[in-house]
């Protein structure tokens, strides 16, 4: 807020170098943590290479891991929906209707398909992001290719992985304050803009189950189908509540254009009359 120059275009970057850097002179000065462990432990940074590549596994299909991963593609599903939702609000642009949401799900969906052959986890968007969107200010997609570019050239570098794993959780966790404190922000922030009556039982109802199966079902939901155990995380599980009770409750008569500043901020686009 007050910051200027790198302050103000990194402010989460510089946040993590100045506290790790506090970090670094506290335990110079010996100080440790209250179990008796040193506050930044650097054992795993002389073990580490320099170069390293991940372990080759070539590909197969396995019914069972793939109903096992099918959850997980839903929630993140789910998850790709609200950050283009939220991104959209952001940056001030209607990325669902261009370069549009079946585009950007296809990209995810093929991204997914190519890091499951060659043996990768599972690529997702992360809310993170609009976070540091809100934060930095910074909008240019440029950006963020050359960060992915970097992240993927250090994915080779074991050394700085371990300098990383290095890293207090306390710093983490005061990152974490604001990034996932922006991401609900701006969730808030969307319901005002579309103008969601909450005052109404249905929406009150809706809103109170997604809450409450997002926030209480910490470890997921597990069940088995066959032989094979099944897991919807708290996301999966609070997106499949939603939309369950939005299409079951009655009373369900929003329509698109009703509020058209509302629509376009959540990245629905509301063509009028004059657009034709």
């Amino acid at each position: 807020i007050w910051g200027k120059g790198m302050f103000k275009i990194i402010p989460i970057l510089m946040g993590v170098v100045i506290a790790y850097a506090f970090a670094l002179i506290l335990t110079a000065c010996g100080i440790t943590n209250p179990n008796g462990k040193a506050i930044l432990d650097f054992t795993s940074i002389s073990g580490a290479k320099w170069i390293g590549l991940p372990p080759f596994q070539m590909c197969k299909f396995d019914i069972t891991s793939i109903l096992v991963m099918a959850p997980i593609a839903i929630a993140t599903m789910m998850e790709h929906v609200g950050d283009m939702s939220a991104i959209s609000a952001t940056v001030g642009k209607n990325y669902i209707e261009d370069p549009g949401l079946h585009r950007t799900l296809l990209g995810d969906g093929l991204a997914t398909a190519f890091a499951g052959f060659i043996g990768g986890p599972a690529n997702t968007t992360y809310g993170e992001n609009t976070g540091v969107l809100e934060l930095s200010r910074v909008y240019d997609p440029r950006v963020i290719r050359i960060a992915a570019v970097f992240a993927a050239l250090l994915s080779f570098v074991p050394k700085f992985s371990a300098v990383i794993s290095t890293m207090p959780a306390s710093i983490i966790g005061g990152v974490s304050f604001m990034l996932y404190g922006m991401i609900s922000a701006i969730g808030v922030r969307n319901v005002v803009e579309n103008r969601v009556d909450l005052t109404k039982s249905r929406n009150l109802i809706i809103a109170g189950v997604i809450f409450v199966c997002g926030l209480g079902f910490s470890n997921g939901l597990t069940f088995k189908i066959g032989g094979a155990t099944i897991t919807l995380t708290a996301l999966a599980v609070a997106a499949v509540a939603g939309i369950l009770l939005n299409a079951i409750l009655p009373g369900n008569d929003y329509t698109f254009g009703k509020n058209p500043d509302g629509d376009q901020s959540r990245g629905v686009y509301v063509m009028n009359h004059d657009d034709k």
